[in-house]
């Protein structure tokens, strides 16, 4: 069975499947902030839809990062490296990408165990 979370026309933000989740892109909601203010708002995105299938970041498999400028990798990491669960660091890459709208500075993709 594969339970959707906020299904719309094109995507739906979480899928949970076998005990895993699977998370959409997460981007910021003010997408008027800087690099840190950015991925701040992305990675509570995450904590929530976590939060919602009964995970949380310690439970993170694997995260996908796409910065359209690598002029952000310090600041996108200073904010990762605060929120990250210690002990629980997860694979993670990190890619230059352009992103759907040019105002956007980051968007994490997460895969979680419930």
């Amino acid at each position: 069975m594969i339970q959707r979370f906020d299904v719309g026309a094109r995507l739906s933000e979480m899928a949970v499947h076998n005990g895993t989740l699977y998370l959409a892109g997460q981007v910021a909601g003010d997408a008027t902030q800087d690099i840190r203010g950015q991925t701040r708002q992305v990675l509570a995105a995450v904590d929530a839809l976590l939060a919602r299938a009964g995970s949380d970041k310690s439970k993170i498999l694997m995260a996908q990062i796409f910065l359209p400028d690598l002029a952000d990798f310090a600041g996108m990491n200073e904010v990762w490296e605060a929120w990250v669960a210690p002990g629980n660091a997860p694979p993670r890459a990190t890619v230059q990408a352009r992103l759907a709208k040019p105002e956007w500075r980051v968007e994490v993709v997460v895969t979680a165990a419930a």
